[in-house]
């Protein structure tokens, strides 16, 4: 029987929000269903911006995207983002001289990715693609992709860029399960299996790279609907317990969490979250 209080799930899964099921259910059911605000970060807004310029680049004519271009870029899309994020901006950089640190550190992210390729030579099929894609279970996937690229012979390369250090060989396993959810939902979208999957560490360099098959598709695929059946049956119980781990240390709820002597909010009406 259901439980009176089991919340709606979210319409579409996102590589983000099944991360965050492995993660913690209660994480989950804070960002998914309840939507709990959480404090601005640095390290989020700045791939934001980075990512901006990246796209900004690619729109422009090839001989033109030098390094001169793209740190030229930065500032007029820091801009931007400060007035659409006001209020986040004025929380993290309380002097201008806090936002020019900050703005250093994507200036260096920038350089580097001119270290690891060279846009002149790249025409991306897409930036910044929205994928929206229903599997033949009903589940429908949702998220963004950088870069999409395709070679002359029709292979095709999924470009996802990380403006974080490359992960230990052990630690991987997170941006993988994510650039393997985007192949996922471009193979069935397109009914194509990408010829390679590229993460770019603009932290420090580092580049990993995959070429999947079908058959590892396919598993993918299946992880995927392993984690949706788990999240819906949390969400019939209505028991969102939290799985304690070194990431609790920057969690946004720990005031609400029964590990740290916090109590969740009521779970909200039913009505499906966006």
């Amino acid at each position: 029987m259901d439980s009176p209080d089991a919340a709606p799930l979210i319409p579409a899964l996102s590589p983000s929000r099944a991360a965050d099921f492995l993660q913690c259910p209660l994480l989950f059911r804070f960002r998914a269903i309840d939507r709990l605000p959480e404090r601005p970060s640095a390290a989020a807004l700045k791939g934001t911006l980075v990512h901006a310029v990246l796209e900004r680049l690619f729109e422009l004519p090839a001989e033109t995207r030098t390094r001169r271009t793209a740190l030229s870029l930065l500032e007029p899309q820091w801009e931007r983002l400060r007035e659409s994020r006001a209020e986040a901006a004025a929380a993290l950089f309380p002097t201008e001289d806090d936002a020019a640190a900050w703005l250093a550190e994507a200036r260096r992210l920038l350089e580097r990715y001119f270290e690891m390729e060279r846009p002149e030579r790249l025409e991306p099929r897409d930036r910044e693609l929205r994928l929206d894609v229903t599997l033949e279970s009903g589940l429908r996937l949702r998220g963004y992709l950088d870069r999409l690229d395709v070679a002359p012979t029709g292979q095709i390369r999924i470009v996802d860029y990380k403006t974080g250090k490359s992960p230990h060989p052990r630690f991987e396993d997170k941006a993988r399960f994510q650039i393997f959810f985007y192949a996922v939902m471009l193979w069935r979208e397109l009914g194509e299996v990408p010829a390679r999957l590229q993460l770019m560490y603009l932290g420090d360099g580092g580049v990993r790279w995959y070429e999947p098959t079908e058959q590892e598709l396919r598993a993918a695929e299946s992880e995927i609907l392993g984690i949706w059946h788990d999240i819906e049956r949390t969400a019939r119980s209505g028991s969102w317990h939290p799985r304690p781990s070194k990431l609790c240390g920057w969690c946004d709820h720990q005031a609400l969490c029964p590990e740290f002597g916090g109590t969740p909010p009521p779970l909200p009406e039913p009505a499906r979250a966006g």
